[in-house]
Protein backbone atom coordinates (compact mmCIF):
# COMPACT_ATOMS: atom_id res chain seq x y z
CA UNK A 1 0.00 0.00 0.00
CA UNK A 2 1.56 3.36 -0.80
CA UNK A 3 1.12 6.85 1.22
CA UNK A 4 -1.56 9.59 -0.28
CA UNK A 5 0.90 12.03 1.21
CA UNK A 6 4.14 11.01 0.19
CA UNK A 7 3.88 7.95 -1.64
CA UNK A 8 6.12 5.57 0.44
CA UNK A 9 4.87 2.45 1.43
CA UNK A 10 3.06 1.48 4.25
CA UNK A 11 3.12 -1.10 7.22
CA UNK A 12 0.45 -2.85 9.05
CA UNK A 13 1.08 -2.12 13.17
CA UNK A 14 -0.54 -1.29 16.20
CA UNK A 15 -0.66 2.33 17.19
CA UNK A 16 -2.15 4.17 20.50
CA UNK A 17 -4.64 6.63 18.95
CA UNK A 18 -6.45 9.56 20.75
CA UNK A 19 -10.07 10.63 19.68
CA UNK A 20 -11.62 13.51 20.89
CA UNK A 21 -15.42 12.63 21.63
CA UNK A 22 -16.87 15.63 23.41
CA UNK A 23 -15.80 19.43 24.18
CA UNK A 24 -13.49 18.13 27.44
CA UNK A 25 -13.95 14.24 26.55
CA UNK A 26 -10.85 12.35 25.04
CA UNK A 27 -10.54 8.15 24.71
CA UNK A 28 -7.11 6.98 23.79
CA UNK A 29 -7.68 3.85 21.98
CA UNK A 30 -4.65 1.46 22.69
CA UNK A 31 -3.32 -1.42 20.42
CA UNK A 32 -5.28 -0.11 17.29
CA UNK A 33 -4.42 -1.91 14.10
CA UNK A 34 -3.68 0.65 11.43
CA UNK A 35 -1.46 1.41 8.07
CA UNK A 36 1.45 3.76 9.04
CA UNK A 37 3.99 5.33 6.43
CA UNK A 38 7.66 4.53 6.85
CA UNK A 39 8.38 8.38 5.58
CA UNK A 40 5.89 10.70 6.89
CA UNK A 41 4.39 8.86 9.40
CA UNK A 42 0.71 9.38 7.88
CA UNK A 43 -1.75 6.38 9.00
CA UNK A 44 -5.29 4.92 7.78
CA UNK A 45 -7.29 2.61 9.26
CA UNK A 46 -9.27 0.40 7.40
CA UNK A 47 -12.91 0.78 7.18
CA UNK A 48 -13.79 -2.53 8.55
CA UNK A 49 -11.70 -1.11 12.11
CA UNK A 50 -13.33 2.27 11.97
CA UNK A 51 -16.91 0.62 12.31
CA UNK A 52 -15.54 -1.17 14.96
CA UNK A 53 -13.51 2.18 16.32
CA UNK A 54 -17.23 4.07 15.81
CA UNK A 55 -18.78 1.25 18.21
CA UNK A 56 -16.24 2.04 20.53
CA UNK A 57 -16.83 5.58 20.67
CA UNK A 58 -20.13 6.01 21.05
CA UNK A 59 -20.16 3.91 23.71
CA UNK A 60 -17.38 6.10 25.46
CA UNK A 61 -18.10 7.83 28.83
CA UNK A 62 -18.39 11.56 28.19
CA UNK A 63 -18.84 12.76 31.93
CA UNK A 64 -14.50 11.85 31.91
CA UNK A 65 -12.07 13.79 30.60
CA UNK A 66 -10.06 11.00 29.46
CA UNK A 67 -10.78 6.92 28.97
CA UNK A 68 -8.50 4.80 27.89
CA UNK A 69 -9.89 1.78 25.58
CA UNK A 70 -7.99 -1.36 24.82
CA UNK A 71 -8.83 -2.41 21.17
CA UNK A 72 -9.80 -5.74 20.64
CA UNK A 73 -10.15 -7.35 17.20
Amino acid sequence: MKCHVCGEGMSSLLSDLPFKVDLHSIVILKDLPVWQCSNCREYLIEDSIMVKVEQLLSAADISVELEIVKFAA
